[in-house]
């Protein structure tokens, strides 16, 4: 673990926890490369998917993770399974800990905490609807025209891939409101619907990491609704030009909404780590 930065002599415990698609890695679709492919920046392939490659940070950014990795504590907190997040190499030293499943999963060194685990499996029990009941409106309501796959994911909560050229306006609003009336947030992210419940929190579990380590700071970055609730609890939080919560306008207190998008953006939200972390 790399828990300190320094300020004026003083010792400080600074916790970095970011979003990790679509915020500091992109699938080849994601990029957002806008200039002439001459002068487009070097690629690092940070995960292979059956046995092609499938996220990519660029080689700047690779450096700046890097550090940003050894001057603070580094907590990546993603959306994805323990097994999909398990596919990602990032440049840098290992993290001690990692939250997946939004939330779900805390990990200690690649371990799932199963304290974490049991206390979240009580709150999903005590305030929101089933898992069952959730998938099984999705499913129903979705057409199979432009409905790809459904999945659960972790036994925690459901997604839809769709054809997003032939999801009819107002589907996923409707959802939202049915999912809302049972304590489930509905999400929209490239071609995935998530429905998630509201108890299951990357804040959360980022809290818990922050009282472990005693942390004086949390930073922290995320591009999607399910990044809000990270992005209130963080000291000093940042989004990029792109994805659900930009285009909605969303802000908060703390919040810099950059106007990078893409690769570009995750260059930033790397340097605005590591501007912070010394301060």
């Amino acid at each position: 673990m790399n828990p300190v930065s320094t300020t004026a002599g003083t010792p400080r415990t600074v916790l970095v926890a970011s979003d990790l698609d679509r915020t500091l890695i992109y699938s080849a679709a994601a990029l957002g490369l806008t200039m002439p492919d001459a002068e487009a920046p070097r690629l690092l392939c940070v995960e292979v998917y059956e046995s092609k490659p499938l996220s990519y940070v660029t080689e700047t950014a690779a450096g700046l993770l890097e550090a940003v990795g050894r001057g603070t504590v580094f907590v990546p907190t993603t959306t994805r399974t323990r097994e999909q997040y398990g596919r990602i190499h990032l440049p840098g030293p290992a993290p001690k800990f990692a939250i997946c499943a939004n939330g779900g999963h805390l990990l200690v060194d690649g371990v799932s905490d199963p304290d974490w685990r049991a206390a979240v499996a009580r709150r999903l029990a005590d305030e929101c609807a089933s898992l069952d009941e959730v998938r099984a409106h999705m499913v129903w309501t979705a057409d199979p025209a432009w409905l790809l796959k459904e999945r659960v994911a972790e036994d925690l909560f459901a997604y839809l891939v769709v054809e997003r050229a032939l999801l009819p306006e107002g589907w996923v609003k409707e959802l939202a409101v049915w999912a809302e009336n049972r304590g489930w947030t509905v999400s929209l992210q490239g071609r995935k619907i998530y429905a998630v419940p509201k108890p299951l929190t990357k804040s959360a579990a980022v809290r818990e990491v922050a009282r472990r380590i005693d942390a004086d700071e949390i930073l922290a970055a995320g591009d999607s609704l399910l990044d809000a609730d990270l992005l209130l609890a963080a000291d000093r939080s940042w989004r990029p030009g792109h994805g659900e919560l930009a285009d909605t306008g969303w802000t908060a207190p703390g919040l810099t909404v950059l106007p990078e998008r893409g690769v570009a953006a995750g260059e930033e939200i790397l340097r605005r780590f590591l501007g912070a972390e010394g301060r």
